[in-house]
């Protein structure tokens, strides 16, 4: 495995309390493979990311956890030691591009300038290797000596790529990565991912809450609810036969073309509760149609219904 993730918890520091963004999480990515982290917004999947990276703001804090990179823990690492894994062997296409820009510097430069500070290479030998990784993401050189807002969104979006590939990482992280742009210009940067992933034989750990994206880009899924991974296994098992009610809401939630014109959208009714005061037993069961007296009382542990598909429900156990 390239990324091996076991009981992950970051907290953040509140007036209100400790908010549990992420609480005891584990996953796997085997190398190659795109993993797709899937839910609500406000259900941990962006602090997971940020959680890997260790680029917390200062009052997030990994509390517990081990996050193995390639088999060693990042979570062990000073800060200089973390410099030089950052970029190098694990990177980020973060959600928003214009504000992952500096508006005031030319592209060129902020390219150079990540290649510089992570690797030890001359100015003229990073200037060449930014022009190469311009031309991968599909765009001419001469967008090179433009500001971020000379670009449109998508290519703003490009360049954020090209800055996650600039010193060959082993694993990209990808927030959101086609937020605020159409459709089109959508399909176009999910298919660049797709062939760079490819060609690199990168993996990639997708976080979106489009299942559409998912079932296109993703090898396995992990559903995150409330801090938690409730379901875990491949596109095809979690959306053929998923399993956690939660799952199955999300996806009878969705349209597909497959659904007949006469059938209506379901939804998952409430919101995702409050992390500081999180509910007791299932997290899910204020909202679960299935949710019954054990619910209330007890957590549900994780269940192995098949090789590879675990469920923390209480209906499998």
């Amino acid at each position: 495995m390239v990324l091996e993730v076991v009981g992950l918890k970051t907290y953040y520091r509140t007036l209100g309390g400790f908010v549990k963004a992420v609480d005891d999480i584990s996953f796997e990515l085997p190398e190659g493979e795109a993993l797709g982290l899937v839910g609500e917004s406000a259900c941990g999947k962006s602090t997971a990311a940020l959680s890997l990276m260790r680029l917390l703001p200062p009052e997030g804090k990994i509390i517990a956890g081990e996050v193995y990179l390639q088999g060693d823990d990042v979570l062990r690492k000073k800060e200089s030691e973390m410099r030089q894994i950052r970029w190098k062997k694990i990177s980020m296409i973060f959600q928003s591009a214009m504000n992952a820009l500096n508006p005031v510097f030319r592209i060129e430069d902020q390219i150079v300038e990540a290649i510089l500070t992570h690797e030890q290479v001359s100015k003229s030998e990073a200037l060449e290797r930014t022009k190469k990784l311009i031309e991968k993401v599909g765009m001419d050189q001469s967008i090179l000596r433009s500001y971020p807002h000379e670009l449109s969104g998508g290519m703003k979006q490009r360049v954020v790529i090209a800055m996650a590939l600039a010193s060959n990482p082993k694993i990209v992280l990808a927030d959101e990565p086609t937020t605020a742009l159409d459709v089109i210009v959508q399909a176009q940067i999910l298919k660049l991912i797709k062939d760079i992933q490819k060609d690199e034989h990168l993996s990639v750990v997708l976080i979106t809450h489009d299942l559409s994206v998912i079932v296109q880009m993703c090898d396995t899924i992990a559903v995150m609810y409330a801090g938690k991974i409730v379901e875990r296994g491949s596109t095809q098992i979690i959306i053929k036969d998923p399993k956690h009610p939660y799952t199955m809401g999300m996806l009878s939630s969705f349209p597909s073309l497959s659904r007949s014109r006469y059938d209506r959208l379901t939804f998952i009714p409430g919101t995702p509760p409050n992390l500081v005061d999180p509910p007791s037993g299932c997290r899910f069961h204020p909202r679960c149609p299935h949710a019954m007296d054990v619910c209330i009382k007890k957590e549900p542990k994780n269940i192995e219904l098949d090789k590879g598909h675990p469920v923390a429900c209480h209906l499998y156990i």
